[in-house]
């Protein structure tokens, strides 16, 4: 028998094997990486403990009006659920990032960022958050998520971010 009908023969043996136990692929007991079917994977958007379960189910950040540095009241609701997450999460502290659209001049939006970032950081001090772990920093205009000359970008790019961290990673 020459090779070509050998590696015919061998290929079609080792398909027919793995068709030997059709139920071993079987998922009903395996959880997928984000820990569906019930079970909790650490660190992933289902761990009420992990930083991608802060961004993605209580919110990381909070919109302002234009050239405005107080909290709405949906700013205040997303920061009610922050406030709740850190004070159970004490191992974690946070950056407070301030952001602006990108209308204005660079040290107007800097300034403006800081003053969300600090309104936010407030907040979360007057709702039980030890003001050690949390710091404020201001992009301005410097970090916009959106860019072009448009209401809605601008919309986007006015707000405050809440940066989760390990203890000691915040420095």
């Amino acid at each position: 028998m020459s090779m070509l009908p050998r590696a015919i023969l061998l290929i079609a043996a080792i398909s027919l094997s793995a068709c030997s136990n059709a139920g071993r692929f079987d998922n009903d007991n395996v959880t997928d990486l984000n820990g569906r079917n019930g079970a909790v994977v650490p660190g992933s958007p289902n761990d009420p403990a992990s930083p991608a379960f802060f961004q993605q189910s209580i919110g990381d950040r909070v919109l302002f009006e234009v050239d405005q540095s107080t909290l709405t009241p949906e700013g205040r609701s997303v920061l009610d659920g922050q406030s709740s997450w850190l004070m159970t999460n004490s191992d974690y502290n946070a950056i407070i990032e301030g952001h602006a659209d990108e209308q204005g001049t660079r040290e107007y939006n800097l300034a403006l960022g800081a003053r969300r970032a600090n309104a936010v950081r407030e907040y979360l001090v007057s709702k039980g958050v030890a003001g050690a772990r949390l710091k404020t920093v201001s992009y301005g205009k410097e970090r916009p998520i959106e860019i072009c000359s448009q209401e809605g970008c601008y919309a986007k790019n006015r707000r405050a971010v809440t940066v989760i961290a390990a203890d000691g990673l915040t420095s």
